[in-house]
């Protein structure tokens, strides 16, 4: 049984993936309206690993004897000055979400309810990785300044990470449906 003040945790940790899905889902809009179709193959492929992650802890929460819930959700923004604009308030959101994910960490440990934070460790590892990346990509766009060839190539490198992340989504969902 988990308690309520882990509960609530919980279902704040869902309130925020599911933003961070509409969010990344907003900027895969922008940037496929605005000619930049990788950098939208790749955030499209992000809402849809941020909404893996909110169900995960649905499915936890609920296992777990907890009620999930789902919550009100605020607009995302729509619009951006750059594709660099873009990643920017990505990497910015990934730190926030990491420090959220560290917050119900904390409450789990002080709760002494260590399946929790045992659980957990799979989303502190997995926002290092999604901090790292998107800092690769801004020193990549960096690099390609405001070039459009360079834009153009980072654009493609994208849309490759995009389809090497979507192969990893489908294999996780074939394992996880017992395919």
């Amino acid at each position: 049984m988990i308690t309520k003040i882990v509960e609530k945790a919980i279902n704040e940790q869902i309130r925020k993936e599911e933003h961070s899905s509409r969010i990344y889902l907003s900027m895969a809009s922008w940037a496929q309206v605005n000619g930049f179709q990788g950098a939208a193959e790749w955030l499209y492929a992000q809402t849809d690993e941020e909404r893996m992650h909110e169900l995960k802890l649905i499915h936890y929460l609920n296992d777990r004897g907890g009620n999930a819930h789902l919550a009100d959700l605020e607009k995302p923004a729509t619009k951006f000055k750059s594709l660099m604009d873009v990643f920017q308030q990505v990497l910015k959101h990934e730190e926030y979400i990491s420090a959220s994910i560290n917050e119900v960490y904390a409450v789990s440990i002080k709760q002494n309810d260590y399946s929790t934070g045992n659980f957990l460790q799979w989303y502190i590892t997995e926002q290092t990785e999604e901090e790292s990346t998107v800092r690769t990509i801004l020193d990549q766009i960096r690099l390609a300044g405001e070039e459009k060839g360079g834009l153009f190539h980072m654009d493609k490198e994208l849309a490759a990470q995009a389809a090497k992340k979507r192969t990893s989504q489908l294999a996780a969902a074939t394992t996880n449906a017992g395919i």
